[in-house]
């Protein structure tokens, strides 16, 4: 019995073995007409087999580009497209970088930074504050997530300052949610927020139009 670990290896494995046996044998052949119909051939069988990859743009390009790889580069036919630089296949990708926007409080996320930021911005004190407090409830919500024991309201504002640089605060009146309510409805916060800070984004849209 012949196994797959004693035979050569497939370039590309998607396609199998008896596709690769094929583009072996229409290298093998001498006739240049008889091996540009032989690669035509490969062509729609390597199609319908990736029927999903068929349906995007340039499919045709890539199966042809495929038939060039799996050849070894030496397959010499009449191909409706340029041939695919062998270095540039072999060429690793280069390394990607990772995002150094440090964040001063991870466990609030990178999205509520972003609202805090446009909050900023808010001329109507009245849905500013009404804002803030929703924005200082989803901070306690977003603690308890990270950390189920109690959190203090000081902490959270004492947070919340240091986020906005000092410009948003909570009115002395104002009353956050408990913790009870806070672990009871994770989402209820978080949407009070998107919801406001949509609205006011919209309305500043309007007043520039």
């Amino acid at each position: 019995m012949e196994y797959n670990t004693n035979r050569e290896k497939i370039s590309i494995r998607e396609y199998g073995r008896n596709i690769q046996r094929m583009i072996d044998y229409c290298v093998g052949i001498e006739d240049r007409e008889k091996r540009n119909l032989t690669a035509h051939a490969i062509i729609k069988i390597m199609t319908q087999m990736n029927i999903s990859a068929s349906k995007t743009q340039d499919y045709e390009h890539k199966f042809w580009d495929h038939l060039h790889m799996m050849s070894g580069f030496k397959l010499d036919i009449d191909s409706p497209y340029p041939l695919p630089e062998k270095d540039m296949v072999s060429k690793r990708p280069e390394r990607m970088g990772y995002n150094n926007n440090r964040m001063s409080f991870p466990h609030y996320g990178k999205n509520i930074e972003k609202v805090i930021s446009a909050v900023t911005e808010m001329d109507d004190d009245e849905q500013r504050d009404a804002v803030v407090l929703a924005i200082a409830n989803y901070l306690k919500k977003s603690y308890l997530n990270w950390n189920r024991d109690s959190v203090d309201d000081e902490t959270i504002l004492k947070n919340l300052d240091k986020m906005s640089e000092g410009k948003l605060t909570l009115k002395e009146d104002a009353k956050m949610i408990s913790t009870s309510e806070a672990l009871s409805n994770p989402r209820k916060q978080k949407n009070i927020v998107n919801k406001k800070v949509s609205n006011f984004k919209y309305s500043k849209k309007r007043k520039r139009k």
